[in-house]
């Protein structure tokens, strides 16, 4: 009977986070709702709480998602083989294709601040590392005497601006990009970037 009962919670589970991820998708965050989102994944408004803690809860399963999907696209078993730099522009172009084909996912990453009460969860928070983890391993064959600490710094830099060129042209920032010259002048701040980290290796 206890079996039953959690298969049951476990199917709500998933109606509820693939609803959800249909509206954030479609409509983005702000929009979000939980009556919506009950009526689309066809249970009663009480039956959300019976398996998230409240929406923002919710929310950061749709990240979850959100994050194994584009973990996926950036980690190319093909991409393996090219030389460093390579690999670092692929992983900036894979990103700006991810954030533009689906913008409203991917800003929810971004957005989403639950509240004091409802702290990210560990689990969730690691998940972001991978971001990082894809950006240190090519550029610590750039810079293979940097200690893995200042590396794990880089890394979240090199990403920092790569995301904020990205963030700014696809929220129409005066100072943004157009969106026909993002992809060009992505990759030639990741190459600028790597160039530099390979001519201070040579030059050491």
């Amino acid at each position: 009977m206890a079996g039953r009962r959690e298969e049951k919670r476990e199917d709500l589970k998933a109606r509820l986070i693939e609803a959800a991820h249909a509206r954030i998708a479609r409509d983005g965050l702000s929009n979000l709702r939980a009556r919506d989102i009950t009526q689309d994944a066809g249970c009663a408004l009480g039956g959300l709480y019976t398996v998230f803690t409240d929406l923002a809860e919710l929310v950061i399963h749709v990240n979850s998602a959100t994050l194994k999907a584009l973990e996926a696209r950036l980690t190319l078993a093909e991409a393996k083989s090219k030389s460093p730099t390579d690999r670092l522009r692929n992983l900036a172009q894979g990103y700006l294709a991810f954030a533009v084909e689906h913008r409203n996912l991917w800003k929810a990453l971004f957005e989403h601040s639950p509240p004091e009460t409802s702290p990210t969860p560990q689990w969730h928070l690691d998940e972001h590392l991978f971001l990082m983890d894809v950006i240190a391993e090519p550029l610590a064959e750039l810079q293979p005497d940097m200690p893995a600490e200042d590396r794990a710094i880089r890394a979240r830099t090199l990403f920092g601006a790569v995301h904020g060129v990205v963030s700014i042209s696809l929220e129409g920032r005066f100072v943004g990009l157009p969106l026909e010259r993002l992809a060009r002048e992505v990759d030639e701040l990741v190459q600028t970037i790597a160039a530099g980290a390979e001519q201070r290796r040579q030059g050491m």
